[in-house]
């Protein structure tokens, strides 16, 4: 989902030809990779940066829509906004165990989040100016994700794979849940469909953004693919996007905001403008515009759950020795 492209992932391996060899075989062969198979250090450390990343954008990304939790505009909406957040809560549990199961603690991985080692989607250091953000980032941004999610149900490794098929059949509720917010307004007044379309103004370009870079400076796109990590390269899944996306704003009676747009006969599909590319590495790396309040807002709930963990382990430290001194 918001892998960004494996941004910072490790393809090197120090294991003898003849291991790299078989392990590639059984990759090509589609079989499940599990927690305690023998694999590649690489594999293994692309996959804790991949899962890890995606496990903290999931988290990170509950942050500008539980914001307009109590700001929704009927009951309706409130409860399903909430059911949404908790679900991308649930989703970040799933990936978090995950990603456990390949030896990294969930207290590591938080740690690098908060130190900045880690990232997470850039799309999440946006901020929601109004309603129709919520739309725009479920029909949008979800919608991003499941291109992105799909693919990885078929993941070589058998945890994460698994953990894709919940996410992803939530993620298509969220999706559509969100074009039926945009549909609302593009079909309301003649300031909700002017907020509809500011919106889309401004999300556009990030979702684009969110397969990360073109392939051609994609460094690790290969590798990925070659283990079967990845099953498209990033320009694959952004012309899908772009593809199925384009009819859906135009049933709105929404313009999306790229005058190079335009069908591409031979190709089948849209040719697009030029991507900030200079944009989104200043976002990637910690300077978008609700960066520190991002970071800010998860050390603080790390902070503050502190009591929370110690209490847990502590019971659970109390219920082995008392299960030990009744053996």
């Amino acid at each position: 989902m918001y892998s960004q492209g494996l941004i910072g992932a490790d393809g090197r391996s120090e294991e003898t030809q003849a291991f790299l060899d078989a392990f590639q075989k059984r990759i090509d062969a589609e079989e499940k990779i599990e927690p305690n198979d023998p694999m590649p250090e690489g594999y293994r450390r692309t996959l804790v940066r991949q899962i890890g990343q995606h496990a903290h954008s999931e988290i990170v990304g509950m942050l500008p829509e539980g914001n307009w939790i109590t700001r929704a505009p009927s009951l309706r909406r409130k409860a399903a906004l909430l059911a949404k957040v908790q679900d991308e809560g649930g989703h970040g549990l799933y990936l978090y165990s995950a990603a456990e199961t390949l030896g990294v603690s969930r207290k590591q991985m938080t740690e690098e989040l908060l130190d900045g080692r880690a990232k997470y989607s850039s799309i999440f250091n946006y901020p929601t100016l109004s309603w129709a953000d919520i739309g725009t980032i479920g029909w949008l941004v979800d919608g991003a994700a499941i291109m992105n999610q799909i693919p990885l149900c078929r993941c070589s490794y058998g945890p994460y794979a698994r953990a894709m098929i919940r996410v992803c059949k939530e993620e298509s509720f969220h999706q559509r849940q969100g074009y039926e917010i945009v549909m609302t307004l593009a079909q309301g007044t003649t300031d909700q469909k002017a907020m509809a379309q500011d919106s889309l103004n401004r999300w556009w370009w990030p979702s684009i953004m969110m397969f990360g870079p073109h392939d051609a400076d994609s460094q690790h796109s290969d590798q990925s693919m070659a283990w079967k990590i990845k099953r498209f390269t990033n320009d694959e899944l952004r012309q899908k996007f772009i593809d199925a996306t384009v009819p859906q704003a135009e049933y709105l009676g929404l313009t999306i905001p790229d005058p190079d747009l335009k069908w591409n006969e031979e190709k089948n599909g849209y040719d697009h403008g030029p991507i900030d590319w200079d944009e989104f590495w200043r976002v990637v790396k910690g300077h978008g515009p609700m960066a520190k309040d991002r970071v800010k807002a998860r050390k603080k709930a790390w902070d503050d759950g502190a009591w929370v963990r110690d209490a847990a382990l502590a019971h659970a430290e109390k219920r082995r020795a008392r299960k030990m001194a009744a053996e």
